[in-house]
């Protein structure tokens, strides 16, 4: 049985749902200069040289370094499909789209604005006005249908600018244009929006510097700077939201999963303990407070030195997130004997292919306890409310000729978690505010661009080269979850 007010519904973001790229004076940001690609690589950056006039590519993904030619920078070139730029196009379908989360009975829906959608250039001195309108159009059909916006400041969408212009959020004067930003919002959707988020998965930045925060050069260095400007300006946040309406709730957002050992070797154990020191240090930060000593240790073996100010640690110490959220999908396996062994893994976290677990098509393991171990985890080390607002199964559906979409393998996945939720807060106690299933309208795919890696209740007729009517179609676990919802969790059948 789930809590009477528990917040059930459904999570996207901007850069891989909303499109309308330019639309109303929107200015690009990073996602919009990113290929598409397959399962089988990572995504890659166009960039130019404006001197030249030649062209190519960089990857990202799980590259430990990332660099341009000497005087290139990231563009969009004509003859490339980028994904961001129309998405499955929630600007000109959030009418419909909104009401079809009503009629699922959405209680609360995960968004994220783009920044470059407000401020263009990210440093501008003021406001985009017909972007602010178009967000407030949003939260106004949102509100007509009683269901709560859950908003994120910053979805893997620096303003392109700011990354060509000040290297992204290596350089500390991110951090004003941020706080400019989370101002803006704050005041402009006071008693619109109740719940906000600064920086989706904030962790990310290990793996993917210009994804997560507009890096033109990712290394440990920059990366580690990144991540301390985005903890200062999430502070920041914080701190602005509680003078200009103290009922606001700001949370964190960690991409997280739980990890295993493969074996019982001791080293394993260690290998196990290390990996959950790198996942936690960015919640050890914004929900404690400080940095955890082994971090300071790292920096200090690898000569990373931070351009910090003793008023960071007092805004970090004072200004920690009111409830922390996670995204999780599955679980994952480590060992040091990787000889003969298959890997597995997704969302930029690889491991190895858990035996006792089934996996989808892209690897990505089918756990039906990750939720109720990562909730009791998180919950006993930070001691704040929960939220799970990412959580799906990506699948290759096949729409039929009577526009249906036969998807029980997503159903049987739900019912696993909500399972292992259920348990989490009825047998350990633990304060789960809601849960909002990734993608709950098809959206492409983040780390690969793709659209038949679906996840959605609702089908978008689109595929993988941007073809497509755009047309919406229930699948069945539509049906299926508005049901859970109308039951409040009982019916899982």
């Amino acid at each position: 049985m789930f809590p009477k007010d528990f917040l059930w519904g459904g999570a996207t973001a901007a850069n891989q749902y909303e499109g309308g790229y330019l639309s109303g004076g929107k200015g690009l940001s990073t996602s919009d200069v990113i290929v598409s690609g397959s399962h089988t690589r990572p995504r890659e950056i166009t960039w130019i040289n404006p001197k030249t006039q030649e062209t190519g590519r960089t990857g990202i993904g799980f590259a430990s370094a990332m660099s341009f030619p000497v005087g290139a920078i990231p563009a969009v070139l004509e003859d490339e499909y980028y994904p961001s730029h129309v998405a499955t196009d929630f600007y000109n379908h959030y009418v419909e789209d909104i009401a079809l989360m009503a009629e699922m009975g959405f209680k609360t829906f995960r968004m994220s604005m783009n920044w470059a959608r407000i401020f263009p250039n990210g440093d501008d001195s003021t406001p985009n006005e017909e972007g602010l309108e178009f967000y407030d159009a949003v939260f106004d059909e949102c509100i007509k249908y009683g269901i709560e916006p859950l908003v994120t400041l910053s979805h893997y969408e620096t303003p392109l600018a700011l990354a060509i212009n000040y290297g992204g959020w290596a350089n500390r004067k991110v951090i004003d244009f941020f706080e400019t930003y989370s101002s803006t919002v704050f005041k402009r959707y006071k008693g619109k929006v109740k719940y906000w988020l600064t920086f989706n998965e904030i962790n990310m930045m290990e793996f993917a510097g210009f994804m997560a925060g507009g890096l033109m050069v990712d290394t440990p260095q920059t990366k580690a700077q990144a991540a301390h400007n985005q903890f200062v300006a999430s502070a920041k946040a914080i701190r602005t939201a509680r003078k200009i309406d103290p009922t606001i709730q700001v949370g964190m957002m960690l991409g997280y999963q739980p990890t295993y050992a493969y074996t019982a070797d001791p080293k394993d154990q260690l290998l196990i303990l290390e990996k959950s020191q790198t996942g936690l240090f960015y919640a050890d930060v914004q929900m404690l407070g400080e940095y955890p000593k082994h971090r300071l240790l790292k920096y200090k073996r690898e000569g990373i030195v931070l351009e910090d100010t003793e008023e960071d640690y007092q805004l970090l110490k004072e200004f920690t997130h009111d409830f922390m959220s996670f995204s999780c999908y599955g679980s994952s396996t480590y060992t040091v004997h990787t000889e003969n062994l298959e890997a597995s893994g997704g969302n930029f976290i690889m491991g190895i292919k858990n035996p006792y677990l089934e996996t989808n098509a892209w690897g990505w393991s089918i756990d039906p306890a990750c939720l109720r171990i990562s909730l009791n985890t998180l919950y006993n080390r930070y001691h704040k409310p929960l939220w799970i607002v990412e959580n799906g199964i990506g699948w290759d559906d096949e729409l039929t000729e009577d526009n249906k979409v036969h998807d029980d393998y997503r159903i049987n996945y739900l019912k696993l978690n909500f399972k292992s939720m259920e348990e989490a807060i009825n047998l350990d106690g633990i304060p789960l505010i809601g849960y909002t299933m990734w993608g709950c309208i098809d959206l492409i795919s983040a780390g690969t661009g793709e659209m038949k890696k679906r996840y959605g209740f609702v089908y978008v007729d689109r595929n993988d080269d941007g073809e497509g009517s755009l047309n919406r179609y229930p699948k069945d676990s539509f049906y299926w979850y508005k049901k859970v919802i109308e039951t409040q969790g009982k019916d899982l059948d």
